[in-house]
């Protein structure tokens, strides 16, 4: 009997295999049976996922809208709340996005303080 591994997004045990691939029936991901979550690849691509605040996963290019008033370091100007940033950039760091903003220009913002539009 083989061991198939839990779901690496959602660590669900009733992971099942479709030809070349496993399945996991409860979040739907899908992923090659060749890779296990003990590989390195794998790991980096679930622990590299940025969500906003709501748990919604972010993409390079997306739109988000600020949820909190955000002090410009170094300014005296203030990012609202509902600002709506379009075609992010994600990157690495504690501030993992990177935008422009009208009327502020480039910026760097956390992903807890941001929500998907």
């Amino acid at each position: 009997m083989s061991t198939i591994p839990p779901c690496p997004k959602c660590h669900s045990e009733f992971v099942y295999q479709d030809a070349a691939l496993l399945v996991c029936p409860e979040c739907a991901y899908e992923w090659d049976a060749s890779l296990t979550t003990d590989s390195k690849k794998n790991r980096q691509e679930i622990d590299h996922a940025v969500k906003d605040a709501h748990g919604t996963e972010l993409m390079d290019g997306d739109s988000v809208s600020v949820i909190k008033d955000l002090k410009v370091k170094g300014s005296s100007s203030v990012v609202k709340v509902g600002t709506k940033v379009k075609n992010i950039r994600l990157v690495e760091g504690d501030h993992n996005i990177d935008c422009k903003i009208d009327g502020i220009g480039a910026m760097k913002l956390k992903s807890e303080f941001v929500k998907k539009a």
